[in-house]
């Protein structure tokens, strides 16, 4: 143990939350370039040159510029290992976006500067909340026209319910902002006009907003605009409580842009050392300490073909306890059966190293053979437990796909098999049906495309996909469960999900209201029984 607290306290570990296009991988892409992991950020806008970001490894990420899979990107800086999770910030991918901050200490979101706080970032900050993470905020594209930073406050307080704590304060008049003023250090930091868009710090030498250099520097008028709002957070603003932050009931709001690199390290230097390490866990036998000498661990993503030459599948897995080594011999819950960890790996989007050696708070990958499911518990022999179940993500779209070439049923249901047990669609089955198909459901509509392309791309299999008119799923509890025996499933669907449990699509809420009261002995369930919804 006396090994293990050291490393503990040294990792960070956290999730990325956004709605889609506030600058969530541009961001990344910049963590990682002040950590030194690349040399020159492949902005997502920078297309002309063929330049991606190293987070987005799938193409049709780089093809569309939006991040359809979680990444793990990993690091060191200033004595810190950063562990990094980018996650989809489109709507439709909110299942893989759940799944990574089942794994996350805390989590960065990130909000335009001009539309405040948008649809998605609501629903992802209250999985943070119900979770209890440490939330903090970095208020992006500050070099674009931006919102008053009192109304953003504002918006963040009345809409997510959280007191937010400004690190740093946009200097400008109107929207139009030319740097941040940095309230801990009473240091001003301009935006520098220059193609390399660098920085300018000027301390003050007084201490003090009101230092006259920062008025000559600044002219009257800013200057002046500057005092008064740091005159009014001082007295009328949130006092800085570290036990308030660390319960998820303040967060640390901090201004920059992430395209021109401003205020990008000053966020990360305070982020690192107000963030979490790593915290226990919740198990069937209560909660696992980090620095329980004991290994577990559990897997929260799985992905096929990262590597396309190898068609290789890959299970992500989040230590909880104990020192990770490589070659050893660990239990795996589900299968009942002990696993030796043979070529673990870590990764910065599809490049890989093998480690000798991990500990809590890191995420490694493992070559997958088939064995492993989202949410599965891994742990040392003697003490078998599992960690706390992954949430499920009701199935509101539904199509019937099937191959367009019957000789490649091979791969087909190879490619349907690998995606379902990433979690990237939900699967469904009809046993009478007489062509080899499938019925999927997912959350979003973009999940069809992502499908339709890696069943073309990865597994070479052309598909017909066929919308069908079904918006809700209900899992079946009782007897006779079949479409002769149930009433009023005229307009509906039985199917059976991938464990062979009864399943009805039905087409809208009307609908379902008339099947459930025609079948008084019949439960149904928004999720499987052994399942909690999200």
């Amino acid at each position: 143990m006396s090994n293990l607290v050291p490393e503990i306290s040294k990792r960070r570990t956290f999730a990325i939350i956004s709605h889609p296009d506030a600058g969530k991988t541009t961001l990344t892409e910049k963590l990682l370039l002040f950590g030194g992991a690349i040399r020159l950020a492949g902005s997502v806008k920078a297309r002309k040159a063929q330049k991606h970001a190293v987070s987005d490894w799938m193409e049709i990420e780089k093809q569309r510029g939006i991040s359809v899979t979680s990444s793990v990107l990993q690091f060191d800086y200033d004595g810190y290992r950063v562990n990094i999770l980018d996650t989809p910030g489109h709507q439709d991918f909110s299942e893989d976006t759940y799944r990574t901050l089942m794994a996350a200490d805390s989590a960065v979101m990130l909000i335009d500067v001009a539309k405040g706080v948008e649809d998605q970032t609501k629903k992802l900050f209250q999985v943070c909340k119900q979770r209890r993470i440490p939330v903090f905020t970095f208020v992006n594209k500050l070099d674009r026209y931006g919102r008053n930073p009192f109304e953003l406050m504002e918006e963040i307080e009345k809409v997510l319910g959280i007191r937010a704590y400004p690190m740093n304060w946009p200097i400008g008049i109107d929207g139009n902002y030319k740097g941040v003023y940095i309230r801990k250090q009473a240091k001003i930091e301009l935006f520098e006009r220059s193609g390399e868009h660098g920085q300018w710090a000027l301390p003050s030498t007084q201490g003090s907003v009101d230092d006259p250099a920062f008025k000559e520097l600044l002219g009257e008028e800013i200057h002046q605009a500057l005092c008064d709002d740091i005159a009014l957070l001082d007295v009328a603003g949130e006092t800085f409580d570290f036990d308030k932050v660390t319960n998820g009931e303040l967060t640390p709001m901090f201004f920059g842009s992430a395209m021109t690199n401003f205020g990008v390290r000053l966020f990360l230097e305070d982020f690192l050392e107000m963030a979490p390490p790593p915290v226990p866990r919740m198990s069937s036998e209560g909660f696992v300490a980090p620095d329980n000498d004991k290994f577990s661990a559990f897997v929260f993503k799985i992905q096929a073909n990262m590597n396309p030459a190898h068609r290789d599948r890959l299970a992500f897995m989040r230590i909880c306890s104990g020192k990770f080594e490589r070659g050893m011999t660990v239990y795996h819950v589900q299968s009942k059966k002990p696993i030796k960890l043979a070529q673990p790996q870590q990764f910065l989007a599809q490049e890989r190293t093998i480690i000798d050696e991990a500990y809590p708070g890191d995420i490694i990958g493992l070559f997958d053979p088939g064995i492993f499911g989202i949410g599965d518990t891994l742990c040392q022999e003697g003490s078998v437990f599992t960690f706390q179940d992954f949430p499920v993500f009701p199935p509101e779209q539904f199509a019937r796909i099937q191959a367009k070439d019957t000789m490649k049923r091979k791969q087909f249901v190879k490619g349907m098999t690998q995606l379902t047990q990433e979690g990237a669609v939900q699967v469904f089955h009809q046993p009478d049906y007489p062509v080899e198909s499938f019925v999927v459901g997912v959350v979003g509509s973009l999940q069809f495309e992502v499908l339709e392309y890696r069943l073309k791309h990865e597994y070479g299999v052309d598909i017909l996909m066929n919308k069908l008119p079904y918006s809700i799923a209900r899992w079946l509890i009782g007897e006779n469960l079949d479409g002769k025996a149930m009433k009023n499933m005229d307009s509906g669907l039985l199917v059976q999900d991938i464990k062979d449990r009864p399943v009805a699509l039905i087409s809208n809420e009307w609908q379902l209201r008339w099947v459930v009261e025609r079948n008084p002995e019949v439960e149904f369930l928004v999720v499987p029984e052994d399942a909690q919804q999200v």
